[in-house]
């Protein structure tokens, strides 16, 4: 799937508030994908940065899009293990989340998400593991 098809599956396939996100999918190949994150206000806490749980959404998100970017469809899976690691605060007006699928089996699949500030800087890491259904 190309990222034309991947951004349209976005609204199809997950939760309406994630659509809501704004995420654009810039490049997709072969169990890679690159989204952007517009940094909306609604995302920024207390502190004057992007929460991390917008963070981990978006990483989250990015890596299905990568796994059907692999698989040429949608298929049914279920996040068993997403672990972050946030590196600095984002407070650039928007973000980049490249994702990339680095083993997929019959029944678990497991990825490496980087998120990076609008000045290029690695803002936040993440791995996932995946069951596929």
């Amino acid at each position: 799937m190309d990222a034309s098809q991947l951004q349209a599956q976005i609204p199809a396939i997950f939760a309406p508030w994630i659509a809501e996100l704004g995420l654009q999918v810039l490049s997709a190949a072969g169990g890679q994908v690159e989204l952007e994150l517009p940094v909306k206000p609604s995302f920024i806490h207390s502190g004057g940065v992007m929460c991390g749980q917008t963070v981990m959404a978006a990483a989250d998100t990015a890596m299905v899009l990568a796994m059907m970017s692999q698989l040429g469809e949608f298929r049914p899976m279920t996040t068993v293990q997403l672990q972050t690691s946030f590196l600095r605060p984002i407070s650039t007006a928007s973000c980049r989340i490249k994702a990339q699928v680095l083993r997929s089996g019959k029944s678990l699949a497991f990825g490496s998400i980087d998120i990076v500030d609008g000045e290029g800087r690695l803002a936040a890491q993440a791995t996932t593991t995946y069951a596929l259904l």
